[in-house]
């Protein structure tokens, strides 16, 4: 939070007025004041500084993690991938996300669990800082990803294709960019949407 408020945003000069900002939670991230200076900042978290009246998101692009200034009514909402699921007591679901975060997904019939329509690899919108649900879009052909990760890191493209491979090599994606296609590791992509990203992306 401190290396943020201070190299990031040059909100202040010294390390010592970014650790009073952030004591005084003068920053939110996803919608509650961060006070411990050793706060990680991760992908897709929200950012906002009220006194200022800006806000941004983590987002990857071609130079790495960068923060993307967003609109107020972007601050509502954030973007998570699920990277794993498992059935919990009396047979309710938990998602587990890629921030850290779980969203229990009651179940009234465990035998049928017709509210569990989650796969991992899909990514779910959810309400700041409730964690409730707002939409939900999955990892499948037709589909928009965010490249994070290898030679293609930042690249929002359309799945064409998936790839499982079923050995020791990771599953792919082929994806389509521009009529230009390319293949990524499926891990490294994130789905932001179908026809059109469920948030906005600024110059990503």
């Amino acid at each position: 939070m401190t290396i943020l408020a201070r190299d990031v945003l040059k909100l202040v000069d010294t390390g010592r007025e970014a650790k009073t900002i952030v004591k005084a939670g003068d920053i939110l991230v996803d919608g509650r004041p961060r006070k411990d200076q050793k706060y990680p900042v991760g992908f897709m978290d929200v950012v906002e500084i009220p006194k200022i009246k800006k806000a941004y998101r983590m987002m990857a692009t071609s130079k790495g993690l960068e923060l993307v200034e967003i609109a107020e009514k972007e601050t509502k909402v954030k973007l998570c991938k699920i990277t794993n699921k498992s059935l919990i007591e009396k047979g309710h679901v938990q998602l587990n996300l890629h921030d850290g975060r779980n969203i229990i997904i009651p179940v009234k019939d465990p035998k049928k669990r017709k509210e569990d329509v989650y796969s991992t690899g899909d990514s779910v919108l959810i309400e700041l800082p409730s964690q409730k649900i707002v939409d939900h879009v999955k990892m499948e052909k037709g589909n928009l990803v965010l490249i994070t990760g290898g030679q293609n890191e930042g690249v929002i493209a359309k799945i064409k294709d998936i790839i499982t491979t079923r050995s020791r090599e990771p599953n792919k994606l082929i994806c389509e960019k521009e009529k230009l296609t390319f293949e990524a590791i499926k891990d490294y992509a994130f789905v932001i949407g179908s026809k059109k990203p469920l948030i906005s992306f600024g110059d990503v």
